[in-house]
């Protein structure tokens, strides 16, 4: 069993989303959000990889990590959105980070780019199983440093964020 990510999608997202907020979105709020929730859900099918499947199939097989998939419901939710005057910013931002998802897991892990139509797997390098546990093998490649990388980046960008002012109205109250 291969993972390509392990701790670097939800902060990949905060990362994409404070990018969006400041580039094009200040006035919408939850773009942040969106783009961590759009980096972690294609691993939701680790549920049914866990629980049904029983680890037999590599989770990159189901259709929640066929790059296509997402660009199609992507294009589906940007039009109904679009029909029925949604925030198309949040949209976007969702799918991007679902885009994203799937790049970050190709540097390391076989990805379909064009399935269905053609099932051929991509990888940027190959994890050796040069240990006992998957786990060590992939901590222990050079490819986890991209993601703690990526974690300091975004732990930077937390940490770079201004504080909201004592006197400002919470949310509900």
């Amino acid at each position: 069993m291969t993972i390509a990510m392990l701790i670097a999608h939800l902060p990949s997202g905060y990362i994409l989303g404070r990018f969006a907020q400041a580039r094009w979105c200040q006035m919408v709020s939850g773009v942040v959000t969106a783009a961590m929730a759009g980096s972690v859900l294609p691993d939701i099918d680790m549920l049914y990889f866990h629980l049904v499947d029983g680890g037999r199939t590599h989770h990159h097989a189901y259709i929640s990590h066929w790059p296509l998939f997402w660009v199609a419901a992507g294009v589906l939710s940007l039009s109904l959105g679009r029909l029925f005057g949604s925030t198309l910013t949040l949209i976007g931002v969702f799918f991007a980070g679902a885009m994203l998802h799937m790049v970050l897991d190709t540097v390391a892990s076989p990805i379909m780019w064009l399935a269905p139509f053609d099932r051929h797997a991509f990888e940027f390098v190959t994890v050796p199983a040069r240990y006992g546990n998957w786990v060590l093998s992939f901590i222990l490649h050079w490819t986890f440093a991209l993601e703690l990388v990526i974690c300091t980046w975004a732990l930077w960008l937390g940490w770079l964020r201004p504080p909201l002012p004592v006197d400002a109205p919470q949310k509900g109250t």
